[in-house]
């Protein structure tokens, strides 16, 4: 969540490649996009126009324009690691990807959830964080070389639970709260979720979160001592506890009094910086960037909110153009309307609703803090993702094509999600002022 004003930027520019090779055809079923705009309209407009938003506000745009698709995406070729091998492609949520300019080059950084041999996803425990780097968004994709911190351990590995052993009087690598534990239920328990690695004031930070399956679910920060490969250790606000307060939330299993908000990440703007909390929250960090200023009460970003809102995941913000985009991650549930005609929505559980697609939807604002305009679809199937800059200039979001349910989860497709993908993005200009995925030349006003 980093300033990516456009052109070379300061220190935490946001940097990228152009993009190779595609993830996938779009998959038959997809929703079809409207009408193509005149020659003459496209050739008008320098930039791209806006889509009218379907009625009513919370209604799903499911266009297949909207998809990450052959033509504008790929999935990155991430060195596999031994489990990866029989896959041939490194299972991943979560995906986060980024490149900022280290010592005047452009350096791209990849990582997200992943899951541990033997188990389908990342719960009940997974064994940490790891971090891919390349020269440019196409590669090469190497683990980062973590041999000359942990001689002999997996590479790549930057942060996990299983580091306790490191603690040392005055450095903690894991607090108590993070380490693994054990229960009937499920066994061994623990696992680290949706990390962001971030470059600012010439140091490497890890925001990343505890999932459910752990002693306390929420997110904390990592600060390195070196290198964008550690060593890592927690900062000085997360010893006891994630961030903000806790609260009833997540599934039952949780215990009383473990669920902070999770998701965290980290927007930076000039020498300041704040984190970012599902699903409407944030925080600014304190100069030393130990700890946020507000531990209680923290601030609410102002949005324009479904009714009713549903659940909400994966907050990020991104600047862009002197404007501030807040991406959230929605479902999309398919119902019946009373009429028989079909009802695409982020709408809240009910009966007869399925859920379809995992969306990335998106409010700008003047202001870091909003007023938000309304939100709109940014991507389908997209959600939980983070936008940013490649080193030409060009737009992207990742996505990991969700599996847990809906379209990805089917039997036929499951083997094509959990990706670590990365599709383009077009901005509509100053007069429109919203990033989509870019759109196929068949949509209205996707043309330059």
């Amino acid at each position: 969540m980093t300033d990516a004003e456009y052109g070379l930027p300061r220190r935490s520019l946001l940097a990228g490649a152009a993009g190779a090779g595609a993830a996938f055809a779009l998959p038959a079923g997809a929703a079809q996009a409207a009408p193509a705009a005149s020659p003459q309209a496209g050739a008008e407009r320098r930039h791209p126009r806006n889509w009218p938003d379907p009625e009513p506000y919370g209604a799903a745009d499911t266009r297949a324009d909207l998809w990450p698709r052959e033509d504008n995406s790929f999935v990155l070729p991430l060195e596999l690691r031994p489990r990866d091998q029989e896959r041939g492609t490194v299972w991943m949520r979560d995906t986060y990807v980024n490149c900022f300019v280290v010592d005047g080059r452009p350096l791209y950084v990849a990582t997200g959830t992943t899951r541990v041999p033997g188990l389908e996803a990342a719960g009940p425990w997974n064994d940490g964080i790891f971090v891919w780097l390349a020269p440019s968004l196409d590669g090469p994709w190497r683990l980062a070389d973590t041999t000359g911190i942990r001689p002999g351990a997996e590479r790549g590995k930057v942060w996990s639970p299983e580091f306790a052993g490191e603690n040392r009087p005055g450095r903690t690598v894991v607090a108590p709260w993070q380490e693994y534990w054990h229960d009937e239920q499920f066994g061994k328990r623990g696992q680290a979720w949706a990390p962001e690695l971030h470059y600012f004031r010439d140091t490497w930070y890890l925001v990343a979160c505890m999932g459910d399956h752990s002693r306390k679910v929420g997110s904390f920060m990592l600060v390195s001592e070196g290198g964008v490969e550690g060593p890592y250790r927690l900062v000085e606000g997360n010893l006891d506890k994630p961030f903000g307060d806790s609260f009833i939330g997540g599934p039952k299993f949780i215990e009383p009094g473990a669920y902070h908000h999770i998701d965290g990440g980290l927007f930076s703007e000039g020498d300041d910086a704040w984190l970012v909390l599902h699903n409407d929250l944030y925080a600014k960090f304190r100069d030393d960037m130990e700890d946020i200023v507000t531990t209680t009460d923290l601030p609410r970003f102002r949005q324009t909110p479904y009714s009713p809102e549903p659940y909400l995941e994966g907050a990020y913000v991104f600047k862009y153009r002197g404007k501030y985009h807040l991406v959230h991650a929605a479902w999309d549930r398919t119902s019946v309307n009373a009429d028989g005609t079909v009802r695409q929505a982020y709408d809240v559980p009910a009966a007869g609703r399925v859920q379809y697609q995992y969306d990335a939807i998106v409010a700008v604002a003047d202001r870091f803090e909003g007023p938000y305009s309304k939100r709109y679809t940014a991507g389908v199937g997209a959600g939980h993702n983070n936008f940013f800059v490649d080193h030409r200039g060009g737009l992207w979001a990742t996505y990991f094509l969700n599996p847990a349910a809906g379209y990805w989860s089917g039997a036929s497709r499951v083997a094509e999600s959990a990706v670590p993908g990365v599709v383009r993005l077009e901005w509509t200009g100053p007069a429109g002022g919203r990033l989509y995925v870019k759109r196929g030349s068949g949509g209205p006003g996707s043309g330059h």
